[in-house]
């Protein structure tokens, strides 16, 4: 098992967005890399803590790699909005790849030199250690499931990537001759 930390603006959708994939042994959302010590959600959205909304990914590398993993949240991202994702604005929405485990790095560099050469620009994306990770509160974790009418900034779409990818899959195979 690895684990990754990912901010993508509003730790919501960014948590049901990464559940649906395989290999995605769970999810949950928190707080990381900001200046005080456990901070509540009133901290980071209204005292300035610096802290981004994050969302811890355990998954297993042996079923998805951490670079598709960043791949799909390239598609999730604007990554060159800085402390912006959709509607959401304010330093705690910046976009981050947070990583404890140094070995992850020259895999989160790879994939962050391709991204800027197939987008052309740099990107404002930030790629540092993990300081620190706090747990959202309860109310946040699985958020969206508990209200599905919730807002989020990624599309409902993306919401059903991985089960559009597998139909997509199944039909393709089923055309090809023995």
């Amino acid at each position: 098992m690895r684990t990754i930390y990912l901010a993508a603006g509003c730790f919501w959708g960014t948590q049901r967005y990464f559940d649906q994939f395989a290999g995605v042994l769970s999810t949950q959302t928190g707080y990381a890399n900001g200046r005080t010590e456990n901070p509540s959600y009133e901290d980071v959205k209204h005292r300035h803590s610096g802290h981004a909304e994050t969302v811890r990914i355990d998954y297993d590398e042996n079923l998805i790699s951490l670079t598709k993993l960043l791949e799909y949240y390239f598609m999730v991202i604007d990554p060159f909005s800085v402390n912006k994702q959709g509607e959401d604005e304010g330093e705690q929405y910046r976009t981050g790849i947070y990583y404890a485990d140094p070995q992850l790095l020259p895999e989160i560099q790879a994939v962050m030199s391709q991204k800027e050469a197939e987008l052309g620009g740099q990107l404002a994306v930030e790629v540092l250690p993990l300081r620190q990770f706090f747990p959202a509160e309860e109310y946040h974790q699985k958020y969206l499931e508990k209200n599905p009418t919730g807002y989020c900034h990624i599309p409902p779409a993306m919401f059903r990537l991985a089960a559009s990818a597998a139909t997509a899959s199944a039909a393709t195979a089923a055309e090809k001759p023995l």
